[in-house]
């Protein structure tokens, strides 16, 4: 069958189930309750320290087949998803269905764990380094799901994704189960995306190397929802949250794109005060954030709040008096972490509260603008950020779909031509975000509005931007880049995109 958008989904795909396919951005509705752990007890003078994984394993037991689940704070620093499957192939554990919320490069070492049957299954929010590739290459045995930040979200809280147990990476924590990000020489930021884990997984564990004076303070997960405590090395390497799609781009033509970027927003009349703001990772992406803050200074417009992943240069935006309040679900760099420790406006926030549709209210909806990549746009705007164009996974949604779902105006930034692929195509190789919640495409080369946008187009052409129509860009990508090449999928299965609604957007095939 196929769903909304053109996209041919099986109804029934083997280790996943039954599949019900994307019928447009808010057209499913939840009719489900939220799902409840098991209810616990803790007695007066009983201990919840254990002296290391191997008693945890066997306390609780952890069995073959189980659901274990991560999050993904330190990025590529963390230690404790290698050290806790180590844990579970010396005891001889099989089948094991990891759900991580990101996966890195750090994280090489489940590709051996899924060709020894230690690890059957994945979950998570996005994937990249060598098990990106294995997984694309067809290693895994059912395929990966890949879900978005707010999809995460909503499918623990209502037992889609069903924990078993939980390990968090732990900062700093008491002997009582109480747990902050922000203490400790390993200090990582936001612990956003591991709330639902701890909310509603049958069981916590909280493994930390910074083990202080009972209580802790401030906390961010709770005791009240923490079942044991293991003391180890360190929980992560803090020096693991930067990377390169981290940092504000120094790329001349990125640079370009991005004051472009900002001139749109700046168009449509966004940069007034009262203004709420989010960009992705991409070096373009925190470029365009500079700007946008330059334009609010000469404007004395002080905007609402900053949302999503954190970087020095929005701490920085907050410290001079441009926004009120940043929500913070992850800190992308230490300065980020410094700020959430010390400025009672820099708020740690989950990530139901951050993208879940499925609540009373999550803070995307409050968005304003949000500027993101892409590593493929089509001409009906519909945007890959899964795989490359040859159909290699490098990537994942995140709050990508989440975002460009809730914001008023959802900008995409791009070069042209990637490598020797040219961005724009007829049809992506995988959609992540659909094209109705796109608005405009800011390039090297030109902007091109979506034509469901008659309004925001009329008002970008008056303020005098390079607006091109999106397939005189693609035929611009195509020469710069030589041509256009289409990659051959092959005949398996080997990762499901769900939209943060659970519906299928799309798969991926074998590359």
């Amino acid at each position: 069958m196929h769903n909304l958008i053109g996209r041919e989904i099986p109804d029934y795909i083997d280790g996943y189930g039954k599949t019900v396919p994307f019928s447009g951005v808010f057209a499913a509705r939840p009719q489900m309750r939220r799902y409840a752990p098991p209810v616990k007890a803790v007695r007066p003078g009983e201990s919840k320290l254990v002296k290391n994984l191997e008693e945890v394993f066997t306390r609780i037991p952890v069995r073959d087949g189980m659901t274990l689940s991560f999050h993904h704070h330190f990025r590529n620093g963390d230690e404790v998803v290698n050290d806790v499957l180590a844990t579970a192939a010396r005891l001889g554990i099989k089948g094991l269905n990891v759900a991580l919320s990101a996966i890195f490069p750090v994280h090489a070492p489940i590709v051996d764990h899924l060709r020894t049957g230690v690890v059957r299954s994945l979950d998570t929010n996005y994937v990249s380094g060598p098990v990106a590739r294995a997984v694309s290459g067809g290693l895994c045995a059912s395929p990966v799901v890949l879900r978005t930040h707010g999809g995460r979200a909503r499918a623990i809280e209502c037992g889609q994704l069903k924990i078993d147990v939980a390990f968090i990476a732990a900062p700093a924590a008491d002997d009582y189960g109480n747990v902050n990000g922000t203490s400790g020489p390993a200090a990582c930021g936001s612990l956003g995306y591991a709330f639902p884990d701890t909310e509603y997984a049958d069981t916590v564990v909280a493994v930390t190397g910074h083990l202080v004076e009972y209580p802790l303070a401030p906390i961010s997960i709770s005791q009240a929802r923490v079942d044991y405590v293991v003391v180890a090395d360190r929980a992560g390497d803090p020096k693991g949250i930067v990377s390169g799609t981290t940092r504000i781009t120094e790329d001349p033509v990125q640079l370009r794109i991005a004051e472009t970027a900002a001139k749109v927003i700046q168009a449509a009349g966004m940069i007034e005060d009262g203004f709420s703001f989010q960009t992705g990772a991409g070096g373009a992406s925190l470029a365009a954030a500079y700007f946008v803050g330059r334009m609010m200074e000469q404007t004395s417009v002080t905007g609402s709040f900053i949302l999503g992943g954190i970087t020095g240069h929005m701490v920085e935006m907050l410290d001079r008096g441009l926004f009120r309040k940043i929500f913070d679900v992850q800190g992308f760099d230490l300065e980020a972490v410094r700020s959430l420790a010390t400025n009672p406006n820099h708020v740690e926030i989950g990530s139901g509260f951050y993208a879940n549709p499925f609540n009373a209210g999550c803070a995307v909806n409050r968005l304003d603008c949000v500027i993101l990549g892409a590593t493929e746009i089509d001409t009906d705007f519909n945007v890959n950020v899964v795989t490359g164009s040859d159909g290699i996974i490098m990537g994942g949604s995140g709050g990508h779909s989440d975002t460009a779902a809730g914001a008023k105006l959802t900008i995409i930034v791009a070069n042209l031509v990637r490598g020797e692929w040219p961005i724009i195509r007829d049809r992506v190789m995988t959609v992540t975000t659909p094209g109705e919640t796109v608005d405009v495409l800011v390039t090297d080369q030109g902007v091109a509005v979506n034509p469901r946008r008659a309004g925001l187009l009329r008002v970008l052409r008056a303020a005098g931007l390079p607006l091109c129509d999106i397939d005189e860009l693609k035929m611009r990508a195509e020469r710069l880049a030589g041509g256009s090449r289409v990659a051959i999928p092959g005949n398996k299965i080997v990762a499901i995109v769900e939209y943060r609604d659970g519906t299928l957007i799309d798969v991926v095939w074998q590359g």
